[in-house]
């Protein structure tokens, strides 16, 4: 075994009062190695801000090392920073962080590039950054196909289809759930084929599409009935009764509203109210078509008093 063997074996058995002894003995990249091992182990026991603080040292010291020696380490500094920006809520300045990490290992033609490179997609998506979720998560699709890495690809798409969505460019939006669909189908990925479909349904609704939804919404429903997922099913009878409503089909509309309102409900512990607001007023808007005013006057009149506590609880909160 050679000297270089024997110290790393030293270093795999370090502890972290002996890493925090060793920082006034090293300097350079050692230093910096040291301050990001020790970053990385108080990361792992929730002590985010010491961590946090440490990545940032460990950063400084990379960043006046030589660029081809350094160039790695700077990279995994500044992503040791976006996990722990990430754990303390603070989510743009972790995609900024994550962002500078990934464009180091792009340059560097880092195999690990891609990878933070989807986490940083979803950090954007979460800050609801969706123009920079759909520029990073496009480059991150590209990757994928050329490594025939479908299941990569297909949340690619799905996540740049989802960010579409919030946007409301609904056409650009299903099509990215028809990419992410076929390969999903591909893979015989049950599941995340009728999570597209679920999501396609949706956008065809607002694009006018009913009888398009229709039939997307019902083979998501089909396939989460089928897998018991009632949580899932939840959202895609959403779809189906909006769908239903669309195509002047009010009475099945509201009957199906009806079943999602009741398995919004089920869960008397965890009751989501404002998901149950949005299906109610559905509910009554359909009534008033139905010539049904007093119950939807009625449903109206109770949901005001809902609505009331909810804004005066935000109102507290913002205060």
């Amino acid at each position: 075994m050679s000297d270089d063997d024997d110290d790393l074996g030293q270093d795999e058995i370090l502890t972290e009062e002996m890493l925090w002894e060793r920082i006034p003995e090293v300097t350079g990249i050692e230093r910096a190695n040291t301050f990001y091992e020790l970053s990385a182990r108080i990361y792992a026991r929730g002590q985010y801000d010491e961590a946090l603080a440490l990545a940032e040292t460990a950063r400084d010291i990379y960043a006046e090392l030589d660029p081809v020696a350094s160039n790695d380490g700077l990279a995994q500094a500044y992503s040791a920073i976006g996990y722990n920006l990430n754990q303390l809520k603070r989510m743009n300045e972790a995609a900024d962080a994550m962002s500078k990490a990934v464009d180091l290992l792009r340059e560097s033609k880092s195999p690990m590039a891609i990878d933070l490179a989807c986490q940083l997609g979803e950090w954007w998506y979460s800050s609801k950054e969706y123009e920079k979720t759909i520029e990073c998560m496009r480059d991150c699709v590209q990757e994928h196909l050329v490594e025939g890495n479908d299941a990569g690809a297909a949340n690619d798409l799905h996540l740049i289809g989802c960010a579409l969505r919030e946007l409301k460019r609904y056409t650009e939006a299903a099509e990215a759930f028809q990419e992410a669909r076929a390969l999903f189908k591909r893979m015989k990925e049950v599941i995340n084929v009728a999570r597209c479909d679920q999501k396609i349904a949706h956008c065809l609704t607002e694009l006018g599409d009913a009888e398009g939804a229709l039939i997307a919404a019902q083979k998501s429903l089909d396939v989460f009935a089928t897998a018991h997922d009632h949580h899932r099913e939840t959202y895609s009878l959403l779809e189906l009764g909006k769908a239903q409503i669309a195509s002047n089909k009010a009475e099945e509309g509201l009957a199906t509203l009806g079943r999602v309102l009741e398995y919004a409900t089920e869960n008397s512990d965890n009751r989501d109210f404002e998901f149950i607001i949005e299906i109610e007023r559905r509910m009554a808007a359909v009534m008033r078509t139905l010539g049904r005013f007093p119950e939807a006057d009625e449903i109206e009149r109770r949901l005001q008093s809902v609505t009331d506590v909810l804004e005066v609880t935000k109102e507290e909160l913002g205060n």
